[in-house]
């Protein structure tokens, strides 16, 4: 289920980009809409490659580093507050 939104969401991405292709006007050198055609459609492209890195779970292995390190710390200060002055040393 956790994929779901962004399956959904790349798929919206990836119909509106087939539907505006064909309609803009895109090849007749550097005119202002050959220009907003093209900023279009990498924007459409960035926001496709984010929910697609979010499918395949790239950063699954940092975000669960990133939890694990803001334990710690929220351990370290409860224990900090209790008196106990000791504190753990992190390692990469």
């Amino acid at each position: 289920m956790k994929g779901t939104k962004h399956i959904v969401y790349m798929a919206i991405a990836l119909g509106m980009l087939f539907y505006a292709i064909p309609k803009l006007d895109i090849g007749q050198g550097m005119t202002l809409p050959t220009v907003f055609g093209v900023i279009w459609i990498c924007f459409a492209l960035l926001i496709i490659a984010a929910h697609l890195h979010e499918i395949l779970g790239v950063d699954e292995e940092a975000r669960k580093e990133h939890s694990r390190i803001k334990r710690m710390k929220k351990w370290q200060l409860e224990q900090l507050i209790r008196g106990k002055r000791k504190q753990l040393q992190f390692r990469k």
